[in-house]
């Protein structure tokens, strides 16, 4: 079982090369640094965690909702556009959270993983890992959030979860690995910041 010492020593690996979980992932020709010349904005997500009645640890998703202007229905983390008055990037990722889920207090940080560049929407992206003792109590707001669930952590290291489709985009068709979550699939950034973890809690526990 993915203990929460096993989740910190994963997420705190020292020099982890986030290269190749982004890479498996990442469609042909896309870019995974911003090209010259180009600002991105930036943003901060939480990937959230919490033990269910039988110890296992799982991760907050949520799935935004189609009215939004920037990614709407896809299942992501909960985050935002950083604000000026935010400290850091765990400080906007922590103030998201509160405005999305109404989870606002009693939440203990564990370590961040590596930045994540967005071409499609110009953000890079910085995740906070964290942890609450117990199954958090959701106030979702209705404008961002269709629905809330979660993913059991250790599903992300079986390989059967992560599977690889052909999608239609503008006429072509594009090859989208993904991890298929009780039916739903996450993909995108949200999948490439779960690859990342998936590689690091490969390191410190090998195969599974």
């Amino acid at each position: 079982m993915i203990t929460l010492d096993i989740l910190t020593q994963a997420v705190n690996l020292p020099d982890f090369d986030p290269t190749i979980a982004h890479t498996n992932l990442a469609p042909m020709n896309r870019r995974l640094t911003p090209a010259e010349g180009i600002v991105p904005r930036q943003a901060g997500v939480l990937m959230l965690t919490y033990p269910e009645a039988d110890g296992s640890l799982h991760i907050v998703l949520t799935q935004r909702t189609e009215t939004l202007s920037s990614h709407s229905g896809q299942i992501s983390l909960p985050g935002g556009r950083r604000n000026p008055e935010d400290e850091s990037f765990t400080a906007t990722a922590l103030r998201e959270t509160c405005e999305e889920l109404g989870i606002c207090e009693g939440i203990e940080i564990i370590g961040m993983l590596s930045r994540l560049y967005i071409p499609p929407s110009n953000f890079e992206v910085f995740p906070t890992v964290a942890f609450v003792p117990v199954p958090p109590v959701y106030n979702p707001n209705p404008d961002e959030v269709a629905s809330v669930f979660s993913l059991p952590i250790e599903i992300l290291l079986a390989p059967q979860t992560k599977l690889t489709e052909d999608w239609d985009f503008n006429g072509s068709r594009v090859p989208v690995t993904y991890y298929n979550v009780g039916g739903r699939k996450v993909w995108g950034a949200t999948a490439f910041m779960l690859s990342e973890l998936e590689m690091r809690l490969h390191q410190v526990v090998g195969s599974w």
